[in-house]
């Protein structure tokens, strides 16, 4: 018995011994995860970053997710003649500095679906003669614009490729201020960039830059280039697309704004089905209701949209609108200002009757309008857009 102890004694003394030996010259053989650096010192080091998962609060998963289907749009016009240069005494002056340059254009857009369709803003391929996309795989493709709706400022490209990465449709319509937001695109062409923000209110209008305005204002960084990228939720869904900034310098000051994605799909399944958007238009002039007009034209409401004038034989006249009229709703939807009635009627489909909710007077009376096809407009871009 005395000699089964000993050597258990005697083998637990040498196990001691050889580990501290090792712990002292060889520390790294008893954690797996610890480095030498150059024979100096001893560091233990993270596991390799694909065994780790994302830190609390990441959106390293979004990013991801929808990256790929983020493309930069490179467009280029051909110069134009300066027709002074024939004049020999204008080239004896000025040689060929008279000579305009090609334009260049840098843009961003979205790949929405496998058959090549790419949303995008209109201004970001207006003109263009040629249009070339690249992809976040550096793959190259010239595109060709399927249709384009200036009244939105969304454009519809096409490019021809195989196996092409697709961004997921989110519902914009269920955003919340506060919920966080990225925002892809290649600001300045410095490459694809992603910054982070929240949705800082949603319903933005009346900033003068398209005709329908619903924007959703975000304060994630969007510069110059990004017009056409995505913006994103947490869960790597499309939830915008990024138009405009508000700016005094040209780069972000935190005040962004992008076309929800509600709007964008109407405008592609037109497009793509048709070549054009379809709206509907009722030939009316709308005011936004004031005490002076509600005095003027004796109306006793406190909300809606005045009419002031009615198209003579227009959709609205037949229907039997007057000027003094205020439309206080369309279908389901209450109207409370001009904004919200001219998307309202847009949304209308040309030649199915819509009912409309009106005051006249002292009396509220329904009527069953049959509206038109709205005509084209051509629209003035405001200052505060990314270029």
């Amino acid at each position: 018995m005395k000699r089964t102890w000993l050597l258990f004694a005697q083998a637990v003394t040498v196990l001691l011994a050889a580990y501290f030996v090792v712990a002292t010259l060889k520390p790294e053989w008893l954690d797996k995860r610890g480095r030498s650096l150059g024979g100096v010192i001893s560091v233990i080091e993270a596991p390799p970053a694909n065994l780790q998962a994302p830190p609390p609060g990441s959106l390293s998963a979004a990013a991801k997710k929808a990256s790929p289907a983020v493309v930069s749009i490179n467009t280029s016009k051909a110069a134009q003649l300066n027709p002074r240069n024939s004049d020999p005494w204008f080239r004896f002056f000025f040689g060929d500095q008279g000579m305009d340059q090609p334009q260049v254009g840098l843009g961003s857009g979205v790949i929405v679906s496998a058959d090549g369709y790419i949303l995008t803003n209109n201004h970001v391929v207006e003109g263009a003669d040629e249009i070339d996309v690249t992809l976040n795989d550096s793959r190259h493709a010239r595109a060709k614009v399927i249709g384009t709706d200036p009244e939105t400022d969304l454009a519809v490209l096409r490019i021809d490729l195989d196996k092409l990465p697709v961004v997921v449709l989110g519902d914009s319509d269920a955003l919340q201020v506060g919920d966080q937001v990225l925002a892809i695109g290649n600001p300045f062409g410095v490459g694809q960039t992603v910054t982070s923000g929240i949705v800082s209110a949603l319903g933005r209008n009346k900033l003068g830059i398209n005709t329908f305005e619903n924007f959703i204002q975000t304060d994630a960084a969007i510069n110059p280039g990004n017009s056409g990228g995505a913006l994103i939720d947490v869960n790597g869904n499309l939830e915008g697309i990024n138009t405009a900034i508000y700016s005094r310098s040209g780069g972000s000051m935190g005040i962004g704004f992008a076309i929800p994605v509600s709007t964008a799909k109407q405008v592609l399944a037109d497009i793509v089905k048709t070549g054009r958007v379809t709206r509907g238009w009722i030939g009316v002039e709308p005011n936004d209701l004031s005490p002076e007009l509600a005095e003027t034209f004796g109306v006793k409401a406190d909300s809606g949209v005045i009419i002031t004038g009615v198209l003579q034989n227009g959709p609205a006249a037949k229907a039997g609108l007057r000027p003094g009229d205020v439309i206080t709703g369309v279908g389901s939807k209450r109207i409370g200002n001009v904004q919200e009635l001219l998307t309202a009627v847009a949304g209308l489909t040309p030649g199915d009757a819509a009912r409309f909710a009106l005051q006249r007077g002292g009396d509220r009376l329904e009527l069953d309008v049959t509206p038109g096809s709205r005509p084209n407009s051509t629209i003035r871009r405001a200052p505060a857009q990314t270029e």
